[in-house]
């Protein structure tokens, strides 16, 4: 390390707002700190392996505006933001110091950007300098021209009247002599009009010279501008076509898998990735992350078949594909924890299972989103045509879709058996999100949504909007049959061109209340594709670790990207289950949008080494059974928004909900009967009597400070916030009165944001 460790210490200030330089980036146990080029600019802090990496790949990127930093000992960094945590080393500790300041000076001016900017940030960038003074410069110009034509018709106004008053006069004469003088009057007034009328043509003839020639310029830039675009357009649609046409090249090309033997212990573990001169264009635009390239391989090998090893890193487990049963007949787990018997309990009431079908209205998507690239969605003023008839809100809720693996869960003994279901109950959070590319509306502060399952379920839940820059909810659900889960979730999502990035932070707690386990864990990043051109398509990447602080016990669940040149099943999850000793128990594989497994190891042993010399884990399980499967849509789902069953009922309209509640929204009603350019009327009707609302409260809070007093600001009516004892983060926590208000039937303290 002492010999990469040289230089590193060379950073330097490209721009005022821009510092570069190497520090040592923390990889895993095998490879230690590795060299790393960081660089921070507008509020970002990227990272590459060389500085000529700058130029095409990215490794990593923490936003500040929203990252902790922190100071281990006199040489480390520690950054957080969201699930992803970087632990930085400099040369010296001088070093160190220079990255902190640069880091703090960072994340203030990120913060304060951040709550600078307002909702209609979608305004276009002004030119540049030149073009600037260029445009003024004509105009001032145009301006001479107009004031020369305003004094030469003053002119010929005032020698007219004249002319007029010799002719006159020359009418009365009666004297011969006088008559002389007075038609010489008159010539000379008319040589003076017809002077000025003729400057006055000169200026008319300049001006529309002038004019001429700037609209021939404005001419050939807009021709040119509009060539442009035509030529973008063609080539956007041939790689949307080069796009499809890979597609199906790849679906209709033989897998290696499907035919030829499983893959031998001791090939390479890079073999499998694409070389760089066949990597496809969203390459370009991907962050790569260290962990991802040293995740540890392992191989699983099924007790009834031993012969065949089959690596988790390219296919399900060892038998995803065999019949799912239960490990024992002693074990308490059932053999699949969501099937029809779990649906068997008939709810005492009947909800709805359609809602009307969604219009087919036409909208170029290009024409709204160009102006938008780089910024955050949720300041980007969307019409309804994107959305659906859910609120974020909502959509937050539908994470309960599965909520019988968390009743299942409550009944393990084993802490162990009760980290896969948690994990199962995490990966299908994200079974609904598969063909759901539209956009939720975006809550209004102060907002709230209720789901009251108590009867049916045994569970109620609850989300409130606690913030509106950042946007941030806070969700609570407390259920009869022994557990708890709340989190607080913050949407950090970029436009990038070509993909739109979603990434929410914030932690997920679950407790269950005979054991006391805790559960904490974060969402992976969902990226919606083809934006501009082609069928959008949403993929979910990352890695997820699951913890249970009472134990000690580990998840490491896998979320792989999609690739054209993979041989993997698509949106495929790997991950294993260890105890508070570091010890792997189980298994799990499958893909996020149809089920997962779990395999009970029974035997490790290490097995050959890997492409970059590291060792592999064999694992013997038994058989795999089913943790979890998805639901089928409902029939006609496709013109429903390919809403899930739970989804359906979340915006029925329920008597006795608060009146904050998202059922009552008004633009979001309004869409879902199909009447969408209302919808949109109504929508920017509550956007607009929100930011006034804001507007007073900045008055309010600048009044307070102007005479000295304090200036409480906007709290949540619902939730509070409170620092965490197990993860030490400050969030917003459920602080009670909401059910009760409700059974009185008493709103009185709730604000009127519809």
């Amino acid at each position: 390390m002492s010999e990469q460790g040289k230089g590193s210490a060379s950073a330097s200030t490209a721009a005022p707002d821009t510092y570069k330089g190497w520090l040592f980036k923390w990889t895993n146990y095998l490879k230690g700190y590795q060299r790393r080029w960081f660089v921070l600019s507008n509020g970002l802090l990227s990272y590459y392996r060389t500085q000529a990496e700058m130029a095409h790949t990215c490794r990593g990127t923490i936003n500040l505006a929203t990252a902790h930093i922190d100071t281990e000992d006199a040489c480390n960094i520690v950054l957080s933001s969201g699930g992803r945590t970087y632990h930085l080393k400099a040369s010296t500790e001088v070093e160190r110091q220079r990255w902190i300041t640069a880091l703090e000076l960072a994340k203030a001016k990120a913060v304060r950007m951040m709550n600078d900017q307002s909702d209609d940030s979608g305004d276009e960038e002004p030119g540049s300098q030149s073009d600037r003074s260029e445009i003024q410069g004509t105009l001032k110009i145009l301006v001479s021209k107009l004031d020369d034509l305003s004094t030469c018709n003053d002119l010929i106004a005032k020698h007219g009247a004249a002319l007029q008053r010799s002719l006159s006069e020359l009418e009365s004469l009666k004297v011969p002599v006088e008559g002389g003088e007075k038609i010489k009057a008159v010539n000379e007034r008319a040589t003076l009009f017809r002077i000025t009328s003729n400057a006055m043509i000169n200026a008319c003839r300049d001006f529309l010279d002038l004019a001429e020639t700037h609209s021939r310029r404005w001419q050939r830039a807009l021709q040119y501008e509009r060539e442009q675009r035509t030529h973008l357009e063609e080539t956007i649609e041939q790689l949307a076509k080069q796009h499809n046409s890979l597609e199906r090249a790849w679906r209709a090309a033989p897998t290696l898998s499907a035919s030829a033997p499983s893959a031998p212990t001791g090939k390479k573990e890079g073999s499998e990735r694409p070389l760089k001169g066949e990597a496809s264009d969203e390459d370009e635009d991907t962050e790569y992350f260290d962990a991802m390239e040293d995740s540890p391989a392992f191989i699983t090998v099924t007790a009834a078949d031993n012969t065949q090893h089959r690596r988790s890193q390219s296919s399900l487990s060892g038998a995803s594909g065999g019949n799912s049963y239960d490990w024992n007949q002693d074990d308490q787990m059932s053999p699949s924890y969501n099937d029809v018997s779990a649906k068997e309990l008939q709810p005492r009431r009947q909800r709805r299972t359609r809602v009307p079908d969604k219009p087919n209205y036409s909208l170029n998507l290009w024409s709204i989103m160009k102006n938008c690239i780089g910024k955050e969605l949720s300041k980007i003023p969307m019409p309804v045509n994107f959305n659906e008839p859910l609120s974020m809100l909502q959509r937050l809720t539908e994470d309960l879709e599965y909520h019988e693996l968390l009743d299942k869960a409550a009944r393990c003994d084993s802490s162990l058996e009760q980290m896969c279901l948690v994990a199962a109950f995490s990966v299908s959070s994200y079974a609904t999100t598969v063909h759901r590319t539209a956009k939720p509306f975006n809550p209004l502060l102060g907002e709230t949504y209720e789901l009251d399952r108590l009867e049916e379920f045994g569970y109620r839940s609850l989300c409130e909007q606690v913030s509106h820059h950042p946007p941030a909810a806070a969700h609570h659900v407390i259920s009869q049959r022994g557990w708890t889960l709340w989190q607080e979730i913050t949407i950090a999502s970029k436009f990038r061109g070509k993909y739109l990035s979603i990434m929410p932070l914030g932690a997920i707690h679950l407790q269950f209340h005979a054991s006391g386990n805790h559960y904490v864990w974060r969402k992976v990043t969902s990226t919606v594709h083809n934006i501009i051109v082609g069928k959008l398509w949403i993929d979910q990447s990352g890695d997820i670790e699951i913890v249970n602080h009472r134990t000690k016990g580990t998840c490491q669940l896998k979320f792989s990207p999609y690739s054209y040149f993979s041989r993997d099943v698509p949106r495929k999850v790997t991950g294993v289950v260890a105890d508070g000793g570091g010890q792997a128990h189980y298994i799990l594989s499958g893909t996020w949008d149809e089920k997962i497994e779990s395999a009970k190891i029974i035997q490790s042993s290490r097995g050959g080494s890997g492409s970059e010399g590291k060792q592999k884990t064999i694992y013997q399980t038994l058989t795999p059974k089913l943790l979890w499967k998805k639901y089928p849509l409902p029939e006609n789902a496709e013109n429903m928004y390919y809403f899930s069953a739970l989804a359906l009922t979340l915006n029925e309209p329920d008597d006795g909900v608060c009146l904050t509640d998202s059922r009552l929204r008004p633009d979001q009603r309004l869409m879902e009967d199909g009447r969408w350019d209302e919808a949109n009327s109504e929508k920017q009707r509550l956007e607009e009597k929100q930011r006034a609302v804001r507007r007073r409260r900045e008055a309010e809070a600048s009044d307070a400070l102007d005479e000295g007093r304090e200036y409480e600001g906007y709290r949540p009516l619902w939730f509070q916030q409170r620092r965490d004892s197990v993860t030490g983060e400050t969030n917003f926590v459920y602080k009670g009165g909401y059910w009760e208000a409700k059974e009185r039937q008493d709103w009185t303290a709730c604000p009127n944001i519809f």
